[in-house]
C-alpha cells in the first residue's frame, strides 16, 4: 500500500461531520444502577457469611468467590448499558448487547418503529429486520429526536 492509498482509507461509520450517535438512556442508567447495587449486595453477603452462625463453615476462598460471582452478575447487567447506533451519510453501524453490525443506507429499507414496539427497528430486504436496541420508546423524546435523526440520514442517502 502506497500513502496516497492509506490516506484514502475512510473512518468508521458514524464518526464524521453529521454524524448521529445514539444510546438509551433509561436502560444505560438502569444497568449501570443494577450492577453497582448487585456488587453491593454480593460483597455484603460475602462479608456476612463468615460472621453468621449458618450451621455451614465458609472459608476465605468461599468469599472470593461470592465476590467474583457478584461481579459476573454485575457484568451481566452492564450488557444493558451496551446498545449504541451510529450514523451518517454512508451507512449505519448498530450495537445491540452483542456484536457491531454495520450496513450501508443501500440494503436498509426502511427505519421504522412499529406501533406497540419496545424500539426501533431497521426493515431490510426479504422481510429481515434488525432491532435498534438504542432507541427505545421508553426514553420518550430522545427516541423521537432519535428516529427523525436516523430517519433524515436515511433519507437523505435514497435521494
Amino acid at each position: 500500500m502506497t500513502m496516497n492509498e492509506t490516506a484514502r482509507v475512510e473512518a468508521p461509520i458514524g464518526r464524521g461531520p453529521g454524524a448521529v450517535t445514539v444510546r438509551p438512556r433509561l436502560a444505560s442508567w438502569l444497568g449501570w444502577v443494577s450492577a453497582v447495587v448487585t456488587i453491593v449486595v454480593f460483597v455484603v453477603i460475602a462479608v456476612i457469611l463468615r460472621n453468621t452462625a449458618t450451621g455451614v463453615f465458609f472459608r476465605l476462598a468461599d468469599q472470593v468467590a461470592m465476590v467474583l460471582f457478584g461481579l459476573f452478575v454485575a457484568a451481566g447487567c452492564l450488557l444493558f448499558a451496551r446498545p449504541r447506533v451510529r450514523a451518517d451519510e454512508r451507512g449505519i453501524e448498530v450495537r445491540n448487547v452483542g456484536l457491531a453490525k454495520t450496513l450501508p443506507w443501500s440494503v436498509v429499507e426502511r427505519v421504522g418503529f412499529p406501533d406497540g414496539a419496545s424500539w426501533a427497528r431497521l426493515d431490510l430486504p426479504d422481510y429481515e429486520y434488525l432491532p435498534v436496541l438504542a432507541i427505545q420508546a421508553v426514553d420518550r423524546q430522545h427516541a423521537v429526536d432519535a428516529i427523525r435523526k436516523v430517519r433524515a440520514l436515511h433519507a437523505a442517502a435514497h435521494r
